[in-house]
């Protein structure tokens, strides 16, 4: 990105961060990411600290957003110039309700399912690719599938393409002179290590252990510090594992964010295409970017990897299996990519809750544990929701805290639902959202440090119904 368009971009987001202060619905920046952050964002982006803290504001409205257009935005979705979600979408009625829900509707000739068949296409004539194709990927915001490839060889581009029997008219070429390669084999160092001696990054920490990527060690493999055993490992064609570990190791839900501090996590929401992520690796710290596309396909030497997010992160050889986030939402582990941290570059990351899901994993959150836990205060409530319903605690009523200091709360609902968690705070004239953690999940945590006021919490029931517990706790 050049610093002439990053310029105006910082210009319009935190424009539209100030209009968004206005109102109630968004009532800031997150309060829980790490300060340790925004250096990282200035570094890489050119943002100042109050720049970056305007720009996530106005990406976690948009993350809000992205959730309540999900089923009309049939296009996909994805970040405009001016910081707003913008949905592709097929018709005139989508439109309407995509405007309805907060979104900016545009019309496009192509459904998001239609070009992941495109993909899926091209991702089964894989092995048919020749080495000048480096990789391709859907581009929601272009209506197409691209496919990168060495720029003398566009032509052998075109004629896999034709081989495949993908649709050719929703595909476009994009010249790539990089090669991207896994990034393992650098010995020593912290993070962990597998076998005799190559290093990775630990991703994300679940209840036992951890997540990273696949190429990283096949199951069964040892690790040291923290000790363990790869218990899962796909790669090719997936990039992903996760790693069990032995007794006296911790595992935590937090990541270093290589400034003498920790960023919490809070949840796995996805972020749109567009939107700005960290990563955290072990050989090269925190670096910053944004999301160009995800469900991308790329080609190593040792095959395909698809379903991957694409970015304009850099890192290098160790970074691999390091964390992916989206403010304090984890995103996905490092796969592999191109360039370095000098010259920059692509990386590509395994989406975090496919993870999770293959292997039935649960996510540990800050503080360590899967929500609900003690550390959440005393407070217990609880209540039934039907789908899509709503709930106010406690007690269908709020609470005055006469101090400033932090506000928790946990929620558990029925298993395989999704509810989420919202703290809100009463402005003088409505009830705005000073905290939220909406992941694809039935457990949710909030932590807020407010100041004196009155406060409530929502209960949203996504998707699914049924019981569900609330522990909070308030200064």
């Amino acid at each position: 990105m050049s610093r002439r368009l990053s310029a105006l971009l910082v210009a319009a987001f935190t424009t539209m961060a100030l209009s968004a202060a206005v109102a109630p619905s968004s009532a800031g920046a997150p309060a829980e990411v790490d300060p340790g952050l925004f250096a990282a964002l200035q570094r890489d982006l050119g943002l100042s600290a109050d720049q970056a803290r305007a720009r996530l504001a106005v990406e976690d409205l948009a993350r809000s957003v992205r959730k309540r257009v999900a089923a009309s935005a049939d296009g996909g979705s994805w970040l405009g110039p001016d910081g707003r979600l913008v949905a592709g979408v097929t018709s005139q009625a989508r439109a309407e309700a995509v405007r309805q829900a907060g979104g900016i509707p545009k019309l496009v000739s192509r459904a998001e399912p239609a070009l992941d068949a495109v993909k899926s296409t091209l991702d089964s004539a894989a092995a048919k690719a020749p080495d000048t194709v480096h990789g391709w990927y859907v581009d929601v915001a272009g209506n197409s599938v691209v496919v990168r490839s060495r720029p003398e060889a566009l032509a052998a581009a075109r004629a896999f393409v034709l081989a495949s029997g993908a649709q050719a008219g929703a595909v476009r070429f994009e010249s790539s002179l990089e090669q991207a390669r896994p990034l393992i084999d650098v010995v020593g160092g912290n993070a962990y290590n597998i076998g005799s001696g190559s290093r990775c990054s630990v991703g994300f920490s679940v209840t036992g252990g951890f997540v990273t990527a696949g190429h990283c060690g096949n199951t069964g493999a040892s690790t040291s510090n923290p000790s363990g055993t790869f218990r899962g490992s796909s790669f090719p064609g997936n990039d992903y594992a996760w790693v069990q570990v032995a007794a006296g190791n911790t595992p935590v839900g937090a990541v270093n964010n290589y400034s003498g501090g920790r960023v919490a996590v809070a949840g796995s929401q996805d972020a749109p295409v567009g939107s700005t992520v960290c990563r955290s690796g072990s050989t090269t710290g925190w670096h910053c970017g944004t999301i160009q596309a995800r469900n991308s396909s790329v080609t190593y030497p040792q095959g395909t990897v698809s379903g991957l997010i694409q970015t304009s992160v850099c890192a290098e050889p160790g970074d691999s299996g390091g964390s992916l986030l989206a403010g304090n939402q984890a995103q996905g582990v490092t796969s592999g990519g191109s360039g370095n941290c000098r010259s920059g570059g692509t990386t590509y990351f395994q989406p975090v809750n496919e993870i999770l899901q293959t292997y039935g994993l649960t996510l540990l959150t800050e503080g360590g544990n899967p929500p609900p836990g003690g550390e959440c205060g005393k407070g217990t409530y609880s209540g039934s929701l039907a789908a899509n319903g709503s709930a106010y605690q406690p007690n269908n009523s709020y609470y005055q805290s006469t101090a400033a200091g932090t506000h928790t709360g946990c929620l558990s609902g029925p298993t395989g639902t999704d509810f989420d968690l919202y703290l809100q705070k009463w402005n003088g004239s409505a009830w705005a959202d000073v905290a939220e953690s909406a992941s694809p999940g039935n457990t949710e945590k909030v932590s807020y440090a407010g100041t004196a006021g009155y406060y409530r919490y929502r209960v949203h029931a996504y998707s699914g119904s049924g019981s569900y517990t609330l522990t909070t706790g308030a200064p």
